[in-house]
């Protein structure tokens, strides 16, 4: 039963990386890095630090800034709209920013 215990464990924690992984190939592919970063600021802030002060009850807002840009929170440089960007993709780049507490 032990074996099988840690067997689901570590499927569930490859599953996980392999989310994480698809989501910042999804940041990737829409140009996201571009401006942002997981762990330091670029252009906009670090995505750890987003993580840091949103939450999930933040999650629709956020997902609305990516489609629809945004400005003044993280200074005087605004967050242009990326149309590319459908609703899904947006719900899935908040969730995975906010996972990077």
């Amino acid at each position: 039963m032990k074996v099988f215990s840690l067997f689901l464990l570590a499927a569930a924690g490859t599953l996980s990386a392999g989310a994480v992984q698809a989501d910042e190939a999804l940041a990737k592919s829409k140009n996201c890095l571009s401006c942002h970063a997981v762990d330091k600021k670029v252009v906009g802030p670090a995505y750890k630090d987003v993580a840091k002060k949103y939450t999930a009850k933040d999650e629709a807002m956020l997902a609305e800034k990516i489609i629809k840009g945004g400005k003044g929170v993280w200074g005087p440089v605004p967050m242009p709209p990326n149309p590319s960007v459908t609703p899904d993709d947006a719900n899935k780049l908040v969730k995975w920013i906010l996972s990077l507490k």
